[in-house]
């Protein structure tokens, strides 16, 4: 396979990575509003199973080199991986908190700037450029969150507006991390990143006022909707640019609310609906048109 042939074959799978992370994230407001648990017992327990789920991957992984490597001190993460971890973790408990504080309208506007921040930092960070269509596709990305929110728009608090800010910049320098150092296994830092979230819960949780049922729906919160996703995301991100792996992520956006349908009956509204339409139709053409030009 020629050197072009397999860069196109490593962005394209990276292209499906990112979105497959995409998907099993946007069942997370789903699962918000059906698990009855607190703010902050469901960021406890979510990033507890998480960073199981995370750990067992990482032994999988690891298991040929033997214990001795898995022992290693910080499984060779590095401060890379450390850092990583601390941003997915602040992005995730900002993220579940500014949902607790502010409208899902405010949050969704406010995270869609995510990838010009990731962008701007990839930039500054790396020298990454990036090309004209993607500017314009995260532009169209902004003004369909904006379209979906419109309807409820400015009925939060400024707290949770600025939580939301804080997860997109978060969001974003993980993302650069994950590419800036794409050599290193990121499994074991998303592991930690759960570590970190369960840390940051602990003291206003009450996890042993749980019901059975709610402990399983947060089982899968964790593990497949959080870790699963995490995996995915971290093993994409790294073939990718920063701002097309942050705009790539914005699908979560527009899926959520369709399993809320789907699930409980809630209809979108047309201005949910057309933002959402905008938004895939950015993504769809960006892509499209990367294909385009990988295949000549």
């Amino acid at each position: 396979m020629s050197s072009t042939a397999a860069s196109a074959a490593e962005r394209s799978r990276g292209v499906v990575l990112v979105a497959a992370a995409a998907l099993c994230w946007s069942t997370g407001g789903l699962i918000a509003r059906v698990v009855a648990t607190d703010t902050w017992t469901t960021v406890f327990w979510r990033s507890i199973f998480a960073a199981g789920f995370l750990l067992g991957v990482t032994v999988i992984q690891e298991r040929r080199a033997g214990w001795a490597r898995i022992h290693r001190i910080g499984w060779g993460m590095g401060w890379p991986g450390v850092a990583m971890a601390l941003c997915f973790a602040t992005a995730s408990t900002c993220f579940i908190n500014a949902l607790a504080r502010t409208t899902v309208a405010n949050t969704l506007i406010i995270q869609s700037t995510s990838p010009f921040i990731a962008a701007l930092l990839g930039w500054a960070w790396m020298g990454e450029r990036v090309r004209r269509r993607s500017w314009i596709a995260m532009a169209a990305a902004l003004a369909g969150a904006t379209v979906m929110a419109s309807h409820s728009w400015g009925a939060g608090s400024i707290g949770g507006d600025l939580l939301a800010l804080v997860t997109a910049v978060a969001f974003a320098a993980a993302t650069v991390i994950v590419r800036r150092h794409r050599e290193l296994r990121m499994t074991a830092a998303a592991g930690l990143a759960g570590v970190f979230s369960a840390v940051f819960a602990w003291r206003p949780a009450r996890p042993f006022d749980v019901a059975p049922e709610d402990l399983a729906l947060l089982a899968l919160f964790g593990a497949a909707q959080l870790a699963f996703g995490l995996v995915l995301f971290t093993a994409g991100a790294r073939l990718i640019p920063v701002a097309e792996a942050s705009l790539i992520a914005v699908l979560e956006s527009v899926l959520g609310p369709v399993w809320v349908w789907l699930a409980l009956g809630e209809t979108p509204a047309p201005e949910a609906l057309l933002g959402g339409a905008i938004i895939l139709t950015a993504l769809v053409v960006h892509t499209a048109l990367d294909l385009r030009v990988i295949s000549r």
